[in-house]
């Protein structure tokens, strides 16, 4: 039977396709995110508005992802997606660190694995390797907004900071697994393709 929702339904869109509904919304969670950046730094209160504001932002991701599923992936989705996740993390972070609400080497190693992994799968893309997220990974994220969600949550922000505190380390050593799980794949590829070329 076929889904009445049309997930089983052929894809849409190409993989060369731009202007895709999915892509839109991912471009929106990009122009939106310095908004919400901007509304942490105007301010040392955490406010319901900036959460909210936030919250929304960061559930687009979800929205992208099942547009995308119903309507075909894309490689410029698959380029614009983390990048949207990486603008509103590492912006929110900063914003987050100017305030003085965060601390700010755990945001360096976060920021730091996140531009040297982006420069992996760039270069992995070039030479035509698909670098696909883990489960972990998107944990990851997850995990990351919401270190930032509980530093702009009211009642947290007030009267528990250490809750963001915790969470952030959390997101620091989620994220410093999963990039060294990606690097290490980086070596096995690159092996492999040597032995393919080493045969051929």
């Amino acid at each position: 039977m076929a889904d009445p929702d049309g997930e089983d339904a052929p894809p849409v869109f190409g993989p060369t396709a731009l202007a895709t509904p999915a892509n839109l919304v991912t471009v929106a969670r990009i122009a939106a995110s310095p908004l919400f950046i901007w509304m942490i730094v105007r301010t040392d209160e955490a406010r319901w508005s900036t959460f909210a504001v936030g919250f929304a932002v960061a559930m687009t991701d979800y929205l992208d992802g099942w547009l995308a599923r119903r309507h075909g992936t894309t490689r410029a989705g698959a380029f614009l997606d983390p990048l949207a996740d990486k603008v509103l993390v590492l912006g929110g972070m900063a914003a987050l660190v100017w305030n003085g609400q965060f601390h700010a080497v755990p945001v360096i190693v976060i920021a730091a694995r996140e531009l040297l992994i982006s420069a992996y799968r760039s270069r992995a893309g070039r030479q035509g390797i698909t670098v696909p997220a883990t489960k972990l990974a998107k944990w990851k994220t997850f995990v990351q907004l919401w270190a930032i969600g509980f530093a702009v949550m009211p009642p947290l922000a007030t009267n528990a900071h250490w809750i963001a505190t915790l969470t952030l380390w959390v997101a620091v050593a989620l994220t410093a697994w999963t990039g060294w799980s990606y690097l290490r794949s980086a070596r096995a590829v690159a092996a492999a393709q040597i032995g393919d070329d080493a045969s051929s």
